[in-house]
């Protein structure tokens, strides 16, 4: 119990990381894959060939190798990134593939005879995306995209190889001077499970509710 209260406040402050880095890595995903997802269904070949292009090689690579790529790779073209904005960046970019795929299958999932539907009574393009499309649409995105934001936490934690201090890095520089693991470890699962089964239940119930 003295371990506890005594590593405490230095775990805390990986886990406040660890949350800065996973929803920065959250909200920049949505501002840049739903657009992407949207072009991806919507758009002229030129524009979805790219995207299609970037997702299906983004989700491919290994996130470690991302994270490499952007923190030691980008430098060779005088691209110099700190590491805790290039652990944004990479996690981002992997986070910005799965969201477009997301949107993608939310958007496909709606029955074309809607669209038609909707064309046929005098709604014009934008209020058929925005009456008829959007709100189904957003039904069938939220389920695997909360179980996607599980992802992101637990991703979050290779931002350590970084030297980034989230909380993984903090349990290991606690573990390297106590030499006390087993504990440790087991106060760090916690920590992540408090963070990760609200989500995963959150992620059961819209999907029961809404598919």
């Amino acid at each position: 119990m003295a371990l506890f209260f005594q590593t405490l406040p230095f775990l805390l402050d990986g886990l406040l990381t660890t949350l800065l880095v996973s929803v920065s890595v959250v909200v920049l995903s949505l501002a840049i894959g739903i657009p992407l997802g949207c072009m991806l269904v919507f758009g002229p070949l030129w524009a979805r060939l790219p995207i299609r292009l970037y997702a299906d090689f983004v989700r491919g690579v290994p996130i470690l190798v991302l994270l490499y790529f952007v923190y030691y790779g980008l430098p060779v073209i005088a691209v110099n990134l700190p590491s805790l904005p290039a652990a944004v960046v990479a996690l981002t970019a992997f986070k910005t593939a799965q969201i477009i795929e997301i949107a993608r299958g939310a958007f496909q999932s709606i029955p074309v005879d809607q669209m038609e539907a909707a064309k046929s009574i005098g709604l014009t393009l934008p209020d058929r995306f925005v009456h008829v499309l959007a709100p189904q649409a957003v039904r069938r995105f939220l389920p695997p995209f909360v179980n996607s934001v599980v992802d992101t936490v637990k991703g979050s934690s290779l931002v350590s190889l970084l030297g980034v201090v989230d909380l993984m890095l903090s349990l290991q520089q606690v573990i390297g001077r106590t030499h006390i693991a087993l504990p440790l470890y087991g106060i760090g699962a916690l920590m992540y499970f408090a963070i990760n089964f609200p989500l995963s239940a959150l992620s059961r119930r819209l999907e029961k509710r809404f598919i």
